[in-house]
Parts: C-alpha cells; sequence; structure tokens
C-alpha cells in the first residue's frame, strides 16, 4: 500500500516510541502544567509540525547531509542544545518567581506566553534535535518497499502517519497531565517542580552535546 509494507509495525513501533519520555513530552508536560490545556496544546501542536519538518528533510534528502556530514550535524546539534538551556533556565527563574501566592499574583497577565510563542518552543524543541532527523531517516526506510514506484511519496505517507499519530498522543497526554494544575500545591513543591524541570532540560541539552554522529 503506496510502496510501504508492515504498516502495522509501523504504527506500532511509533507509538512505542511516543510513549517513550524525551524532550517532547517533557516540554509539553511542562507547558501544561503552566499554561493549561490550551497551552499544552500549543506546544503539541509546535512539536508535531517539528517532525512534519524531518519528515520533509528526510524525504528530501536533508536528514541524509546531517548523517554524512559531521559539521552539519555538529552545527543543528549545539543549536539544539544551546536552545534547551535556554528554557532550562527559564523553568529555573519561573521557579525562584513562584516562591508563594503573592508572587505569582503580582505577575501581569501578560507574563504568560501566548499560544504563537508556546507552538515556537514546541517546534525549535523538535526540530533543533539532529538525533529525531537521523531516527527519522533510519526508522522510515526500513518499512519502505524496495520495488516501490515512488519513494519519496512513500516516505511523505510514513511520516504523515507518525505525525498524525504523535499528535493524537500528545493531545491525549495534555488532557490526562492538565487536571493536575488544579491541585493546589505549597509553595515549595511548585519551585521544586520547576527546579526540577529546568535541571532535566539541562541533563537533556548535556546529552544532546556530547552526542556523536553515527
Amino acid at each position: 500500500m503506496n510502496g510501504v509494507h508492515d504498516l502495522w509495525l509501523f504504527i506500532a513501533t511509533v507509538f512505542v516510541l511516543n510513549a517513550t519520555p524525551g524532550v517532547d513530552m517533557m516540554i509539553t508536560a511542562s507547558r501544561t502544567l503552566q499554561h493549561g490545556v490550551r497551552g499544552g496544546l500549543a506546544t503539541a501542536l509546535g512539536v508535531s509540525a517539528g517532525c512534519v519538518v524531518h519528515t520533509l528533510a528526510a524525504a528530501f534528502g536533508l536528514a541524509a547531509l546531517m548523517s554524512t556530514s559531521a559539521a552539519a550535524f555538529s552545527f543543528v546539534k549545539w543549536i539544539g542544545a544551546a536552545y534547551l538551556v535556554w528554557l532550562a533556565f527559564g523553568m529555573l527563574r519561573s521557579g525562584v518567581a513562584a516562591g508563594g501566592d503573592a508572587a505569582a499574583a503580582a505577575l501581569p497577565p501578560s507574563a504568560a506566553p501566548g499560544g504563537w510563542a508556546l507552538f515556537r518552543q514546541g517546534l525549535l524543541t523538535n526540530v533543533l534535535n539532529p538525533k529525531i532527523a537521523l531516527f527519522f531517516l533510519a526508522l522510515l526506510p526500513q518499512f519502505i518497499d524496495a520495488h516501490a514506484a515512488d519513494k519519496t511519496a512513500a516516505f511523505l505517507f510514513l511520516g504523515a502517519v507518525m505525525v498524525l499519530q504523535g499528535t493524537v498522543f500528545l493531545a491525549a497526554f495534555v488532557l490526562l497531565v492538565a487536571p493536575l494544575r488544579k491541585r493546589a500545591a505549597p509553595p515549595i513543591l511548585r519551585r521544586g517542580l520547576q527546579g526540577a524541570g529546568g535541571m532535566l532540560l539541562f541533563g537533556l541539552a548535556l546529552r544532546l552535546a556530547l552526542t556523536e554522529k553515527p
């Protein structure tokens, strides 16, 4: 079908990968807890848009460039790591600012980022991760028929299936996480969660920075 084979196995593999905690899930969860369902969904849609970019890159050869060029891989890797560090600092600043209910109440409504800003965060977090680009390049060809008449179309079809499933998964994840936001938490717990989230992003940035081109 459409030059692909074992579509059911591909769908099952993608589900397992979506359910594995990583940067995309972390940023979606943190923005949901901070800004509610709308914020979480905006971030999730940004992540999905990043997957669209990776699909197009893999289909038209840009991911192949990163798999063969150490310079291209390193450039994207360091940009991605720097962006994660920037997000981590933002979470740590939020944790310090959330020192108490009075401090939180003092923040003006405009301090909360809009949907476009959260969408952009999700997009950049996903796009600036070369490991995801190489993952697309490594996974999708395994499910493309060697005799497919149009391998680019098959690439795009599998990418569309992956993006659709990932979007549905993250949307459901947002709806599961959002109710936790309504539970009143002590200020020290809020600061601790923000701090833990920031340190986790620092750790993910470090892991990305240490990643070597396969």
